[in-house]
């Protein structure tokens, strides 16, 4: 039977996990992300109507029904990432109709793992099969991502909704945001593995600073610029460039450059530390990223800071960072995989004895990307 009379599918869409590569995206930078092995599940139906569409999540009791013809932003935050890809795809084909939706994630929210990505590209991804719209992988990445620029308000940069569709079992994304061309880099780390610890400080990315970071890099940039005229954005830039234009800069400003130009840089030694097998250096570069996004990006917290700081001392973790736009969300550690369950259980104690929350774990590993079932 031919994919444009479907009339069921379901889909998986999986968040992501960025080995290293923070706030380089929207920089067009360079990042190494990967879909991992949680998602959400969508069961997507047509319902021979022409634009009335019905979309129902477990775990909120009030469903969303939405007319094609007269999409609007929603008051409601989880509302926008659908109406925003519903509104995308109006954009780009006139052959979406009607359609009833259930959706089931084991994704944690506000974790830093990107549910959102996962929530946007997981239903571009299905109405495309289901109605045949035609739209390649690499147009579902974009509409999803201006999905969240136009409806939900964060200016986010290219690497979750990438990472979410294009990602490729036991392998990370080489990915450079510029020229949107990627590599799949075998990712083989044991004896060791990826342990998250979600910190369970909740983040809001849109009414964040996050924003912010991007406006103060937009502006930094536009001041390199008057003096560089290749400079479009710091992708282009070089410390030396900086160092030259720092009076004209205020101090917010530099440290944010200086950030996002050596993360860049961080991303290329990983890849090569990849290539090695050296994941003492793999580990090594993580904990740099972390004290430029506490000191010079400034997007950590101190939940995140304990947890990053708790390993320091412990042979068995070889690096930790806060993963994620910040403000709260996880960290993800390279840690022996007979260290992990001792090392959960004591962290979570004295988590809990510090800042009395309940701190949640979960294992990351790499996983193909968004799939039709």
């Amino acid at each position: 039977m031919s994919e444009k009379f479907l009339d069921k599918v379901i889909v998986d869409s999986p968040g992501r996990i960025n080995i290293i590569g923070e706030h380089t995206d929207y920089n067009l930078g360079y990042v190494l992300p990967a879909a991992i092995d949680k998602r959400i599940r969508f069961t997507l139906e047509r319902n021979d109507t022409d634009s009335r569409c019905e979309i129902r999540s477990k775990g909120y009791e009030k469903a969303l029904f939405v007319d094609l013809k007269h999409i609007a932003p929603s008051t409601t935050q989880w509302e926008n990432y659908i109406l925003g890809v519903l509104y995308e795809i109006g954009k780009r084909t006139n052959k979406l109709k009607g359609f009833q939706c259930s959706i089931e994630s084991d994704l944690p929210v506000g974790s830093g793992v990107s549910s959102s990505a996962a929530l946007e590209c997981g239903l571009a991804f299905g109405l495309n099969k289901l109605f045949d719209l035609g739209l390649s992988k690499h147009e579902i990445v974009v509409l999803s991502r201006d999905a969240e620029h136009n409806f939900v308000g964060t200016k986010c940069g290219i690497m979750d909704q990438f990472a979410s569709v294009m990602s490729k079992k036991d392998h990370v994304i080489f990915l450079d945001c510029k020229s949107m061309e990627y590599t799949h880099v075998p990712f083989n780390i044991n004896p060791y593995k990826l342990v998250l610890l979600n910190s369970n400080v909740s983040h809001n990315l849109a009414g964040s600073e996050y924003n912010t970071r991007r406006k103060e890099c937009e502006e930094g940039v536009a001041i390199l610029h008057t003096k560089y005229p290749s400079v479009a954005s710091l992708r282009d830039a070089t410390l030396e460039m900086i160092e030259t234009c720092k009076t004209d800069m205020s101090p917010e400003v530099l440290d944010r450059f200086t950030f996002v130009v050596e993360e860049n840089d961080r991303v290329l030694a990983a890849v090569e530390a990849l290539g090695k097998d050296d994941l003492k250096t793999l580990g090594n570069l993580m904990y740099q990223t972390h004290e430029g996004l506490h000191y010079l990006y400034e997007v950590s917290c101190p939940e995140l800071d304990f947890l990053v700081d708790y390993t320091k001392n412990l042979k068995e973790v070889l690096g930790a960072r806060l993963m994620g736009g910040g403000f709260g969300g996880c960290t993800i550690n390279l840690i022996h995989e007979d260290a992990a369950e001792v090392f959960i259980k004591e962290v979570s104690i004295a988590y809990e004895k510090k800042f009395k929350l309940k701190l949640t774990s979960f294992e990351g590993h790499s996983s193909a990307g968004t799939t039709l079932l």
